[in-house]
């Protein structure tokens, strides 16, 4: 069963829950999904340090584990979002050929746009073919403010 807990960070409210092994959202929202109580797990509390962590500039890689709930296509474009270095941008086309789909650009933006597990799974780090932000969650300035803390250290 999954639990969740809201905290507060320099970003604003975000909630993570957990299924008792991994890490399965990251949203940005001041409250829980329905149906998933609230209840701060040692696993959800070790996400919020490391995400505290790498908000200060003090890390560049997570190291959790991780269950994302997606269809076959999102969990490639999913996987290959997690080895785009820090600091690094791509584009969706760098994704597509990544995970062997060179014309499922589109595809790919939509598996990006429902990455349950943000900045976790550095969806932020994709930008257009043209090095335009398009589209993020958690909004463009955000986003901007994501690239930019990557980019200071």
């Amino acid at each position: 069963m999954e639990k969740g807990f809201c905290y507060q960070t320099q970003l604003g409210k975000i909630v993570l829950t957990e299924n008792g092994t991994a890490i399965t959202r990251l949203i940005f929202k001041e409250t829980l999904p329905a149906g998933v109580p609230c209840m701060e797990t040692p696993l959800l509390k070790r996400a919020h340090q490391q995400l505290l962590e790498y908000l200060d500039g003090k890390r560049q890689c997570f190291e959790l584990p991780l269950s994302p709930q997606g269809t076959d296509f999102q969990q490639k474009v999913w996987k290959a979002l997690q080895e785009i270095p820090y600091g690094e941008v791509v584009s969706y086309q760098d994704i597509a050929r990544a995970i062997g789909h060179e014309k499922a650009c589109r595809a790919v933006g939509g598996a990006n746009n429902k990455n349950p597990i943000a900045i976790i799974i550095p969806c932020h780090r994709v930008i257009g073919a043209n090095g335009s932000l398009v589209g993020y969650g958690g909004g463009l300035q955000l986003k901007r403010k994501l690239l930019e803390l990557e980019k200071s250290d």
